[in-house]
């Protein structure tokens, strides 16, 4: 194997790197206008390990990944101040002729 195609890091299982399927309003409607999916993933994945996690599991074509950080937020409770734990989100594309049913 040459230097690019080793992988550094840990090695995800595709049942690893999707934490959670994100069932909101704003992604129902994508899904539906664009055929976009949103999953809570591994902090540590990467956007060929979401890609190849999707593809296995849901038996779909994948066009493209976008991922995010997202920021943890400031929370009071009583006199404290804390935040909430900061997670990692992906918007997966799918081919115009796959869908993936959650409900």
């Amino acid at each position: 194997m040459s230097d690019k195609a080793k992988k550094k890091g840990i090695q995800l299982e595709p049942h690893q790197v999707i934490i959670r399927p994100l069932v909101t309003e704003k992604g129902v409607h994508r899904a539906a206008r664009n055929n976009h999916y949103a999953f809570e993933i591994h902090p540590q994945a990467t956007k060929i390990d979401v890609r190849t996690a999707v593809e296995t599991l849901f038996n779909v074509v994948v066009d493209k990944v976008m991922t995010q950080n997202r920021i943890g937020k400031t929370r009071r409770y009583r006199h404290r101040a804390g935040t909430t734990s900061g997670w990692k989100k992906a918007i997966v594309k799918l081919n115009a002729e796959h869908r993936i049913d959650f409900f």
